[in-house]
């Protein structure tokens, strides 16, 4: 498979939204009528549940440019919902939902529901996705493979789902434990070069265990066709200042991994962890969130999740106003210091003492964010 080059660092955002019952605020399948309003528009879309409509970007320069179409269609998409009778909110789950996903039908969703049986009706998550453009295929396995020690901290930052079926799960990004259950999901394997990846494709195709490149969830994976390395580890963002501060942090990374040799890297990333080490510190985000402690050698060694972001922030600082990031950079430092989604969304559940209560905070969170758009401030 040829990967489509891509001669600029243009970004690309999928943030995926949960369609509500505006009286019970229990998930709606309203994706298909809804969908009636956009047949012949990219930029909103059905996704695998059809209690789920996913909002795309334009192909953006930066992430201001992004979110501010992102908004442009949030905006419509509200006011259609209403239309509807139906509401919206974001979050990587829902709080209370305890029925079965109903499947978009649609010829891929189709064929992944069959082939994952009862699997299929609990994938009721929600995400958001980024793509960056690469300079070729070899270089996006090249980031990849710098990027993977980094997802603990994008796990983190970005954290949104402590509730599942009305319980409080005790993780604060509990999506990752949902799809934990399937194949092709979690951190991806480093491939030394493009063609390495190809061949692991052509062996993944012919033992089925997928049909083609999309069918691989992992974290971070290429997509050779958008000529993008794709970012999917992240919950869906509650708005669209979250939406656009962790853009920004994701773009600013990967033009970082990018262009670093790794003398300035291996001060910041741990090289060469173990499997074990990744995948724990990978639980260990999705579980604690910014209050976890990311292990970094092998004697077990191991620092504050706080403390490896501000460092990863570091490196990210000087490359951000070279290719139009310094709004959005300096939204995504301040959510450092700022109280953590889940902690709203526990905050709100403490407050109304119901699953409800938290999806009417995310609800409202998300109409505001309609109209007032992403605001440093």
């Amino acid at each position: 498979m040829k990967f489509r080059n891509c001669s600029e660092r243009t970004v690309g955002v999928e943030w995926e939204l949960q369609l509500l019952d505006p009286e019970t605020l229990d998930l709606y399948d309203g994706i298909m009528p809804l969908m009636e309003f956009f047949p012949d528009t990219s930029f909103v879309k059905p996704e695998y549940i059809q209690s789920c409509v996913e909002l795309n970007s334009n192909v953006a320069k930066n992430s201001d440019q992004a979110v501010q179409h992102l908004r442009q269609t949030l905006e419509r998409t509200v006011r259609r919902c209403m239309e509807l009778d139906m509401g919206l909110c974001a979050a990587g789950t829902h709080p209370f939902c305890r029925r079965l996903a109903l499947i978009t039908p649609l010829s891929r969703y189709r064929r992944l529901a069959k082939s994952a049986g009862y699997l299929a009706s609990q994938h009721i998550t929600f995400s958001t996705h980024v793509h960056i453009g690469m300079e070729s295929g070899d270089e996006a396995m090249l980031v990849m493979s710098r990027l993977i020690p980094v997802v603990p901290a994008l796990i983190a930052m970005s954290a949104n789902s402590p509730f599942w079926r009305g319980h409080a799960t005790g993780h604060v990004a509990y999506r990752h434990r949902i799809l934990a259950a399937a194949p092709n999901y979690g951190l991806p394997t480093s491939f030394e070069s493009w063609t390495a990846f190809d061949e692991f494709l052509e062996a993944a195709t012919r033992s089925s265990m997928i049909k083609n490149f999309k069918d691989i969830h992992w974290d971070i994976r290429p997509h050779p066709d958008f000529g993008t390395l794709e970012i999917r580890a992240m919950d869906a963002a509650s708005d669209l200042r979250n939406v656009h501060g962790l853009v920004s942090f994701v773009r600013c990374l990967v033009v970082s991994m990018a262009q670093a040799s790794s003398a300035d890297l291996n001060p910041v990333i741990p090289e060469d962890l173990p499997f074990w080490i990744e995948n724990q510190n990978r639980f260990r985000a999705g579980q604690l969130g910014m209050d976890a402690e990311y292990i970094i050698n092998t004697t077990g060694d191991h620092r504050p999740m706080r403390e490896f972001i501000d460092d990863l922030f570091e490196l990210c600082l000087p490359v951000a106003p070279k290719i139009g990031e310094s709004t959005g950079i300096q939204i995504a430092r301040r959510m450092l210091d700022e109280t953590p989604a889940y902690e709203h969304q526990l905050d709100a559940y403490e407050e109304g003492h119901s699953a409800r209560a938290v999806v009417q905070q995310l609800q409202d969170a998300l109409l505001r964010s309609a109209t007032e758009g992403s605001r440093a401030a």
